[in-house]
């Protein structure tokens, strides 16, 4: 397969109002800050989601100057930090383990504003059989509502990965988002196959479009048999203007290459 200019598939992604970024897991785990900056520059996939506990080390270990270095280093590039991808979750049936996740989601939240992101990802991860479904997800709700409060005061996005073997049945998002209130608490669409149960994708689309906000999650085109022509069709219908974030994980010998037929293979769907 040919490769096309980044730059042009850059200025074609313009126009089209969404375009594709990176998410660090797990093609980029490896990568140190200087070097994925790099890489998505070389690429053309110009926003990045940087993922915890990666070799870029963007944690709440730096300090002020450390974080200012890091800012600065988007902000001399043409890659954009999109976030910060983090693992806190809010179904635990245990109080000081929820608090202890609500509690961190601030403090990263704090790191997102420090180096210019905009905002951070959560997920729910499941909805504990012991409990029942309609407290966790108004525990999961409320608990939201708590750090996109928090949020609002950072400029910052809470971004809710559709994630986890039970939660990630679009119903049961709709059921924590219908109980929602802050603003700025947003669903990040997943592309998981959960989303073609019945009544379908254009359905469980639907059920929750209203939500979604600049960020959503694919694996990669060739290789996968999730109907991307179609999600994107719907996204186009709803005038998205966010980010479509690669988050690869199959093994390839060459992920740079794997990184440009990815954004190529893109392109080459109608949108």
């Amino acid at each position: 397969m040919s490769v096309i200019d980044p730059a042009s598939l850059w200025a074609m992604s313009k126009k089209r109002g969404f375009h594709l970024g990176f998410v660090t897991y797990q093609w980029g785990k490896d990568w140190d800050l200087p070097t994925l900056s790099a890489n998505c520059e070389k690429t053309g996939l110009l926003g990045v989601e940087l993922r915890t506990q990666h070799a870029h080390g963007v944690e709440t270990s730096l300090n002020a100057t450390q974080r200012a270095d890091v800012k600065k280093r988007f902000a001399d590039s043409p890659v954009t930090c999109v976030g910060y991808g983090s693992n806190f979750e809010y179904h635990s049936p245990d109080p000081a383990k929820l608090r202890e996740n609500i509690e961190q989601t601030k403090e990263y939240i704090k790191l997102c504003k420090d180096i210019g992101a905009t905002g951070i990802k959560v997920k729910p991860n499941t909805l504990p059989a012991e409990v029942p479904r309609e407290k966790t997800i108004a525990q999961i709700a409320a608990s939201l509502d708590e750090v996109g409060k928090f949020a609002q005061d950072y400029g910052q996005l809470v971004r809710v990965e559709v994630h986890g073997p039970i939660t990630a049945e679009i119903p049961n998002m709709k059921a924590i988002f219908d109980q929602v209130t802050e603003p700025n608490v947003k669903i990040c669409w997943n592309s998981n196959p959960q989303d073609l149960s019945a009544p379908g994708l254009e359905e469980n689309f639907n059920m929750v479009k209203k939500w979604i906000g600049d960020t959503v999650h694919v694996r990669g085109f060739n290789i996968d048999d999730y109907p991307y022509q179609e999600l994107f069709n719907l996204f186009a219908g709803i005038k998205y203007n966010g980010w479509i974030l690669l988050e690869a994980s199959h093994e390839i010998p060459d992920r740079i290459a794997g990184m440009q037929e990815q954004l190529t293979l893109f392109h080459g769907m109608s949108m």
